[in-house]
């Protein structure tokens, strides 16, 4: 039986999005994060190296590891075969569902409009990734969304920084905030582990209750 978003981030209202492009960086990224007070991390299947970032931070064992930019039902077998612990998606996919659920393990669908959401909660979904959240409106257009579909609970992503993160935070359909800012590509092509520490105990410190 699948568990859902809510158990598996264990209470924790960030989500680190990674884009890992070497497995050597997996360890220190993940002991950063742990320092930082990060509880989970999503890693894009976006690079070639992607399935084995996700298997050595799933091992490292500090964090919860799930797998974003999952757009194919081979990619989601994968990515749980490695360790990943939830999948997301930039839209909603039939196939990607149906084979998380076969898996067992949650998946977030990203939605852009209500008739996306509509499908995502007609498919017996009630988390989705608002994507991409700025862009789209940001909490403007969550707090449309939200309205007219209280059961929906939310993971906006896209274009949040650090000073957006209460916003969306004090709405109550939000569970977590999905944020790229916190490892760059730039951080980890120069090493940068303890900025990566600093910005995550930033992040953690907003997103306290």
């Amino acid at each position: 039986m699948t568990t859902d978003l809510a158990s598996v981030l264990a209470g924790s209202r960030l989500l680190p999005v990674l884009t890992v492009a070497s497995v050597a960086s997996a360890g220190p990224l993940a002991d950063a994060l742990a320092a930082g007070g990060a509880r989970c991390a999503e890693v894009t299947f976006r690079t070639p190296d992607a399935e084995r970032v996700v298997k050595a931070m799933a091992a490292h064992g500090a964090l919860t590891v799930g797998a974003g930019t999952v757009l194919t039902a081979e990619q989601a077998e994968r990515a749980v075969a490695a360790g990943a612990r939830f999948l997301v998606s930039p839209g909603y996919d039939d196939e990607v569902v149906d084979r998380a659920r076969r898996l067992g393990v949650p998946v977030v669908p990203g939605v852009a409009t209500a008739s996306e959401l509509m499908r995502a909660l007609k498919a017996g979904l009630d988390t989705v990734k608002l994507f991409p959240a700025e862009p789209l409106g940001g909490t403007g257009l969550l707090r449309a969304l939200a309205a007219p579909f209280p059961q929906a609970r939310f993971v906006p992503t896209g274009g949040i920084g650090p000073g957006r993160l209460p916003a969306y935070l004090a709405h109550p359909s939000v569970l977590a905030v999905g944020g790229s800012w916190i490892a760059t590509s730039g951080h980890l092509e120069r090493g940068q582990y303890d900025e990566i520490r600093r910005l995550t105990a930033e992040a953690v410190e907003r997103t306290a209750p």
